[in-house]
């Protein structure tokens, strides 16, 4: 029987997390042919020794290991897109815990239309005293058409998939992209490329995991929306480098960005500018990053 799914779990210096994100996936409920990927992106604490602790098989599914020294998420995903068997790739983070009948909503989500080449998942938050930030609660599915624009955060790399087929026509993950790199957005980017090749998504609230993110203080929200506003801007500056792209995502930025700037309260104006000039500031450094790399090549 050929595997229907790989669950990839890209992981670096978080083995607690980690092992209660497999405990999860040993208590998935399906009759479904799966594996999982983990993929050990240059750890220094204790994840060596957990993973060698795993044994080759887990709730009926076999187990891959792969260790990629070059830090990024990107290339960490590409990694474990090259070690996967699956029909569908689904990538999950090792601070993410999957609800039991993950497999088979997943499957379940792409066999309701054979169109669709991507799913984003629902995310829930593990604990509730965590700041409620990295979650989609939305219980309704959503269509996302080809070639139009994708808001950064409608679909997260926490809980999302692809056919194979897809990642494969796409060239995989821009490996300059992901945590561990400047530009946190290598997520969006996938979903992005693969709606501009003509491929429809959907956000599909059935595959659920719970995100365990442990982020308790404003300090730490206002720390990582920095990154996060730095990583879309990169995701913008990419696709407005595009032809076929560049009026879709420049109306949409600019829209976005005058609306912020123009409504709410005074301080809800000011976050919004604050905002919009991180994400020139990612946007800048993208292309100077890009033009250095073409002159070094």
């Amino acid at each position: 029987m050929s595997v229907q799914i790989s669950i990839v779990v890209c992981t670096r210096n978080r083995a607690d997390s980690l092992q209660q994100c497999v405990h999860a996936l040993a208590c998935v409920e399906t009759a479904h042919e799966w594996e999982l990927v983990i993929v050990d992106n240059g750890s220094s604490d204790g994840t060596g020794a957990f993973l060698s602790s795993l044994p080759r098989r887990i709730n009926k599914a076999s187990v891959i290991i792969a260790f990629e020294p070059k830090r990024g998420l990107g290339t960490a995903r590409n990694k474990g897109l090259n070690q996967a068997h699956g029909d569908i790739i689904a990538f999950i983070d090792d601070d993410c815990y999957v609800s039991k009948d993950y497999i088979d909503a997943m499957i379940s989500a792409f066999k309701a239309d054979s169109k669709i080449g991507f799913i984003g998942g629902r995310i829930l938050l593990y604990d509730q005293s965590d700041l409620r930030m990295t979650i989609i609660e939305l219980e309704d599915r959503f269509v996302l058409l080809p070639r139009t624009f994708i808001p950064a955060g409608s679909i997260q790399g926490a809980n999302m998939a692809f056919r194979k087929s897809v990642l494969e026509r796409i060239g995989g993950f821009d490996d300059s992209m992901g945590s561990g790199t400047p530009f946190p957005c290598e997520d969006m980017d996938a979903v992005a490329a693969a709606s501009w090749a003509g491929i429809a998504g959907a956000y599909d609230p059935r595959p659920t995991v719970y995100h365990h993110h442990r982020r308790k203080t404003q300090k730490d929200g206002n720390d990582l929306w920095k990154i996060y506003d730095t990583g879309r801007g990169a995701y913008y500056a990419k696709y407005l480098a595009r032809h076929d792209s560049r009026s879709t995502y420049l109306a949409a930025w600019v829209r976005d960005a005058g609306r912020g700037m123009s409504y709410g309260s005074v301080r809800q104006r000011l976050w919004h500018t604050r905002r919009t000039l991180r994400e020139l500031t990612g946007a800048i450094r993208y292309v100077v990053t890009r033009l250095n790399n073409t002159k070094a090549s």
